[in-house]
């Protein structure tokens, strides 16, 4: 006697992976755009949230002038940016809504599918509640992401790195969750008798060391502590450039933009090690190509970081480090997923 499905008929899995791997596709371009919008001190253009209404942006010159004012009254035009003419704004605005837009655009692409699989019972049985949660943190991040411009309207000519840290870091733990999820459904679509894969040890491990790695570049991006030093391996010279440390004690830590970006640079080393460790076990659990992906994401992403570095951050090199970051998260996520299947 044949065992009964443990889908319904009506479930579409493999449909439901290629949605989550298209919205995953989106995340990595909202972490791209969101890393632009840093580089150039785009992030306080837009000074109000209208998740609805912000959707149009000024089409007429009243409309721009009213936009412009308003930027005028906060701290990072009268400190910073006194005399930028309109068409300096116009600049700046322009990476501000693109990255607004396409948090929009995100959600929208999220919740309507997700609506049209639920009514069309498409959603195999314990995969629904997952993609609610994930809807939820979607939404959380739109409401931190606003949170991060509100530290930056007042008192300070920049948004706090800590909120920034905190934005990227959840937008890239998303990211990941929606990987994992789409290769469980992939999964199931390939053998209706698959159960999600387990979160292993050893991915337990590397994901801690690479968050570390990634929560420090969030850091170094927010202190603009990539500027602290334009050489390689050493940093204005020395190995340990205690002369540039202005802080001391657990502070130093996370606030001190010589220190971050010192720690940046050789905890990447750790990362590398425990990458290899890594991609070596997904290796020999089958997981050749996820292995490959692993080499090849932080073999790029040392090589950009260091140019980045050498070439006193270059907007398009440190984008091209942000992207490859987001891609090591996948291919990481995507090794793990491969260490935990249930064969």
């Amino acid at each position: 006697m044949l065992q009964p499905t443990p889908i319904p008929a009506t479930a579409r899995p493999r449909a439901l992976a290629i949605w989550l791997f298209a919205v995953a596709a989106l995340i990595v371009t909202m972490v791209v755009v969101g890393g632009i919008t840093r580089l150039t001190e785009s992030g306080l253009s837009i000074t109000e949230w209208q998740p609805i209404t912000g959707i149009i942006p000024p089409l007429t010159e009243a409309q721009w002038q009213a936009e412009f004012l308003k930027y005028q009254q906060i701290p990072e035009y009268q400190l910073l940016n006194q005399g930028m003419t309109l068409a300096q704004f116009k600049g700046i605005f322009f990476w501000e809504y693109l990255h607004r837009l396409l948090g929009r655009l995100i959600g929208f692409a999220f919740f309507l599918p997700l609506v049209f699989f639920a009514v069309r019972k498409a959603i195999p049985h314990g995969h629904g509640w997952r993609l609610v949660g994930l809807l939820a943190l979607g939404g959380l991040q739109g409401v931190i992401g606003w949170w991060m411009v509100t530290s930056g309207l007042t008192e300070r000519t920049d948004v706090s790195h800590l909120r920034l840290a905190a934005h990227l870091m959840l937008a890239l733990s998303i990211l990941a969750a929606i990987v994992w999820e789409a290769l469980d459904l992939l999964a199931l679509h390939r053998d209706p008798t698959a159960r999600p894969a387990r979160l292993m040890r050893p991915a337990i491990v590397v994901g801690i060391v690479l968050f570390i790695q990634l929560l420090y570049g969030a850091f170094v991006a927010g202190l603009n502590a990539g500027l602290i030093a334009d050489d390689w391996p050493l940093m204005n010279g020395r190995l340990v450039p205690y002369e540039g440390f202005a802080l001391f004690g657990i502070s130093a830590l996370i606030d001190d933009p010589a220190m971050v970006h010192f720690i940046h640079r050789w905890w990447a080393w750790v990362a590398v090690a425990a990458l290899v460790l890594f991609a070596r076990q997904v290796r020999a659990a089958g997981g050749r190509k996820a292995s490959i992906a692993i080499h090849s994401a932080f073999g790029i992403q040392i090589l950009l970081g260091i140019a980045t570095v050498m070439t006193g951050v270059a907007i398009a090199l440190a984008a091209l480090h942000q992207l490859t970051g987001a891609l090591l998260v996948v291919a990481t996520v995507w090794g793990a997923h491969e260490l935990g299947r249930i064969r």
